[in-house]
């Protein structure tokens, strides 16, 4: 692929709570992603493509309305360049959805950058953020350093669901910067070998 390839970003929208907030975010970050002509979205919302909470014993193979489920996320995944996980912070942690999703999966992260649009209340999310780095690091992906923390973020945005903080703009500019360099970075570099994983 030549460096003027589009690169492919799933966007996972990690809350499936009734009432959530997630989709006020996703819509901005779609936003800020669909003025970048380097970029291609694809936004993978956990409550159209619900995965089952009880993973199979290890070496068990899938039951065949769970393997269903699957195709409706994994094929996507798999062709992702790059993530952006939208989550919010639950408890001090990421949702219960985004970690099933994370572990039915394996080798779609392998070798992939990740960047984190966080929210929640004083802490913006940045709680579950750090946790997830841990996480992704386990599954052999690479976070990006740069984020976009919405601290009380149900005042962050207006009615329309629009943001007016140049700051913002600025820190989602930076951080889809990061993830863009990465994402070509890896995808050159496992053009010319596989990933070890």
């Amino acid at each position: 692929m030549s460096d003027t390839t589009p690169l492919r970003v799933a966007v996972l929208v990690g809350s499936t709570r009734d009432g959530r907030f997630a989709p006020v975010v996703t819509r901005w970050l779609a936003g800020q992603l669909g003025r970048r002509g380097d970029l291609r979205t694809d936004v993978v919302d956990l409550t159209e493509t619900p995965l089952p909470d009880v993973l199979p014993a290890f070496g068990e193979e899938p039951a065949p309305e769970v393997l269903e489920a699957l195709a409706r996320v994994s094929p996507r995944l798999a062709a992702a360049d790059a993530f952006v996980f939208v989550t919010p912070e639950y408890n001090h942690s990421f949702p219960a959805a985004l970690k099933n999703a994370i572990d039915w999966h394996n080798q779609e992260w392998h070798g992939k950058p990740i960047a984190f649009v966080s929210y929640g209340g004083l802490a913006g999310g940045l709680r579950a953020v750090e946790q997830l780095r841990v996480v992704m690091a386990e599954l052999n992906a690479t976070t990006v350093r740069n984020t976009v923390s919405f601290h009380n973020a149900w005042g962050a945005f207006d009615a329309d669901g629009r943001v007016d903080d140049p700051a913002v703009e600025a820190a989602a500019k930076s951080m889809l910067d990061q993830l863009t360099w990465w994402a070509h970075a890896l995808r050159d570099a496992k053009s010319v070998r596989p990933y070890a994983a």
